[in-house]
């Protein structure tokens, strides 16, 4: 199966009553035909499923998408390096990653914060393809 470029762009809230471009993440992850993460094509591809956060403002952060023993999704920053620091995906194991859909991260600062699929595209074409590891 494969790898696909999911781009997840902050959604509406107070401070950002439009959503934002300038806050998200990116990550390269399996995802099946019925739009969810395939846990048995990542177990053969983790290393590849890697995540990129955006956030205006701040340093770009680059890190792997990861499956915790309780099965949820959680995005682990390689530079951190404490779970503690994980931003664990709001069911994640059961969403649909399709454009137009919404999902939720809690972020590392415990907030958790709604996100728009804005783009899924083939891995190949995500800056995540050629950015360090």
């Amino acid at each position: 199966m494969p790898l696909k470029a999911i781009r997840l762009e902050l959604a509406r809230d107070p401070d950002h009553p439009q959503g934002s471009s300038q806050f998200g993440y990116e990550f390269l992850a399996p995802i099946d035909e019925d739009g969810h993460i395939d846990a048995d094509a990542w177990r053969e591809n983790r290393k590849s499923c890697r995540v990129w956060r955006f956030w205006a403002g701040e340093d770009d952060e680059y890190g792997h998408l990861v499956h915790t023993r309780s099965g949820s999704w959680a995005f682990h920053y390689d530079i951190a390096g404490d779970p503690d620091e994980d931003e664990a995906g709001f069911r994640f194991d059961s969403h649909r990653f399709t454009e137009g859909e919404y999902v939720s991260l809690r972020e590392q600062d415990g907030e958790l914060r709604t996100f728009r699929v804005v783009s899924i595209r083939p891995a190949i074409t995500s800056r995540l393809a050629v950015a360090p590891t």
